[in-house]
């Protein structure tokens, strides 16, 4: 990349590292970054990005293999995305949920087909957090039960109801919310059940989770949310059976199934949604992300037509000012026409089974560190281990400072090598943007498979 578009709407060459210095004094001595100490921080200064690349003031370019925090689905700057913004802010650019909008009805029941015929209603909302929280609330409502179960390895977001339903440690400092319950969702490769088989895990992690049901009470549990796919705490894609097993145990206990799709949803793994590859409806699912690639905030939960209706003649207590904000529903409307008119989902599902899933199979005979890879569509973990028999992580659970200087090492390699990668506790996801080209996956593959070579090392191979 030779040049960047400055502030004023100039065209100026780069690298121009005065620029990206202005941009780094500012955000250093006034932004308050989140989940961060705020004295160790060094952010790039961005200055630009196109499709699966963006690009810093000193002209180093990024493959982004994390698809910034997961949402980027069509990428950086998709010029169908940004007309669509600039059309709708000529039309109008904003208008309270109380009053219709032809972009937040078209986007809704866009949502609603492609959701299947359980459901019927959309509830918009500016992001994922407030999607769950949300969510919860309208099972609450619905059933007069105050208890939701989620699972420890978990994120569903990070404020209020969300944050008490997250299993990671991002819940530690925050949890203030009550009647949460966490248990153990399946994850062979760690069973926490001892299973040695998917089969096993799954019928094991579901007895699991029926004595959880029982000993907490049936009646006064509302809902159980899951992450389809979880995401950022390890792209666990759930063993055969184990979500229709979930949705059993919902059903007989009448229990609200929430299928927290903001990451996983909007083609990440090769469907609409996830949980359609999983052969099961839910209750209520969630949405951001990947709705319209973070391009104006965006989230919603998808509801069922018997939650929908219990509302017909009862006050649903809850709204936000900027729910389906017409310049957000405006880039999901579009975003659905570039899915379709570019095949998306079908790109995605052919990158995944024959260029990703192949390729970091083969890691596991020429990495030594890599102790599993996981995943679908372009959805992918690779679990990075000192020891493959013992499975012992290379860097401990919610490691920092000099305890994860391997999977340092490893994305300062990446980096490096013009790939942004994600990494979280010891392992690194593989999320590119969906519109990413087969010779840019092949790629950044290849500096993500030299990168490994520091963590072989660091285990003495």
């Amino acid at each position: 990349m030779t040049d960047y578009v400055a502030l004023d709407g100039t065209t100026r060459p780069l690298p121009d590292p005065d620029a990206g210095a202005a941009v780094l004094a500012d955000d250093r001595a006034h932004v308050f970054h989140s989940w961060s100490a705020q004295a160790a921080l060094a952010p790039v200064p961005v200055a630009g990005g196109s499709g699966a690349t963006f690009w810093d003031y000193d002209g180093k370019s990024y493959l982004d293999f994390s698809s910034q925090l997961v949402n980027l689905n069509l990428g950086h700057q998709h010029p169908d995305l940004i007309a669509a913004i600039h059309r709708q802010a000529d039309r109008l650019a904003t208008i309270q949920p109380s009053m219709a909008n032809d972009v937040r009805g078209i986007l809704a029941r866009e949502i609603v087909e492609v959701a299947g015929e359980s459901f019927s209603k959309v509830f918009f909302t500016n992001g994922g957090v407030d999607a769950n929280e949300y969510a919860v609330r309208l099972a609450r409502h619905t059933t007069g039960r105050a208890k939701v179960l989620a699972t420890y390895r978990s994120y569903h977001g990070g404020m209020g109801t969300p944050i008490a339903l997250t299993g990671d440690p991002r819940r530690w400092a925050n949890e203030t919310q009550g009647h949460v319950v966490h248990f153990f969702g399946p994850y062979p490769y760690r069973s926490a059940f001892h299973s040695s088989t998917p089969e096993e895990e799954t019928a094991r992690a579901l007895e699991h989770l029926e004595s959880v049901i029982v000993l907490e009470g049936a009646a006064t549990i509302a809902a159980i949310i899951l992450e389809t796919i979880v995401g950022t705490n390890g792209i666990l894609v759930p063993p055969p059976g184990y979500l229709a097993g979930v949705r059993e145990l919902c059903d007989r206990y009448g229990i609200v199934l929430i299928a927290d799709e903001v990451m996983a949803g909007f083609g990440r793994a090769g469907e609409w949604f996830a949980f359609q590859g999983f052969g099961i409806v839910p209750d209520l699912v969630t949405f951001a992300k990947g709705v319209n690639s973070g391009y104006v905030p965006l989230g919603g939960v998808v509801i069922s037509d018997a939650i929908a209706h219990a509302f017909d003649d009862r006050v649903f207590f809850g709204g936000l000012t900027y729910s389906g904000h017409p310049l957000g529903c405006a880039v999901g409307v579009a975003t659905f026409e570039v899915f379709r008119r570019d095949g998306i989902l079908e790109h995605v599902r052919d990158l995944g089974e024959r260029v990703v899933g192949p390729r970091l199979a083969s890691w596991l005979e020429t990495h030594p560190s890599v102790g599993e890879v996981r995943g679908r569509g372009l959805f992918w973990a690779v679990e990075l281990v000192r020891d493959r028999e013992t499975r012992e992580p290379l860097v401990p659970y919610n490691a920092a400072g000099a305890a994860n200087a391997p999977m340092t090492a490893f994305a300062s390699a990446c980096k490096a090598g013009g790939v942004w990668p994600f990494t979280h506790f010891n392992r690194t996801h593989i999320c590119p943007p969906l519109v990413i080209s087969e010779d840019e996956l092949n790629r950044g593959l290849d500096v993500i498979d030299e990168a490994l070579t520091t963590t072989d090392q660091l285990m003495g191979a």
